[in-house]
């Protein structure tokens, strides 16, 4: 079983949209039994609530109706995930105030899309839809990337 948490920020825009694409993809594939799948942020302000309207809306315009609850990551993540799979470098920069073996723990989204240009997922929080469109095709691509290369380890 692959075990993945993506992680931003607040957990209410980018980590949890990346979560619900990767799930649906997962679930597409016939291979839901084969992951664990979570998202988290690195700060706490949102702690229990539902994703942004706007990751919201732009999930269901994709057809993906399946969000999570924010919640902020916890020491034991590093233990119980196989894949920490961060936004930007400032949430790379923030994940190592947990664990300082990070560096080699964490990833970056950008990576898993062999063909992006974009070194980070920008944060949408203070854009406008477009954003969170433009957010949703980068993290669709860098999940079909992550999806492709654990189904053939």
């Amino acid at each position: 079983m692959h075990k993945i948490l993506f992680v931003c920020l607040g957990n209410i825009c980018r980590s949890p949209m990346a979560e619900s694409i990767f799930r649906h993809k997962v679930q597409q594939a016939g291979l839901g039994d084969h992951f664990q799948i979570g998202s988290a942020g690195t700060g706490d302000w949102h702690v229990g609530q539902l994703p942004d309207s706007r990751t919201i809306k732009v999930l269901k315009a994709n057809g993906i109706t399946d969000v999570s609850r924010a919640r902020q990551v916890v020491a034991n993540d590093f233990v119980d995930f196989d894949y920490v799979i961060a936004m930007d470098l400032a949430n790379v920069r923030d994940l190592q105030r947990w664990d300082k073996s990070v560096p080699d723990a964490v990833s970056l989204m950008s990576s898993w899309n062999p063909t992006s240009a974009v070194l980070e997922i920008p944060d949408p929080y203070y854009g406008n839809d477009q954003d969170f469109h433009h957010v949703f095709a980068l993290l669709d691509k860098a999940c079909e990337g992550l999806l492709n290369k654990l189904e053939n380890s």
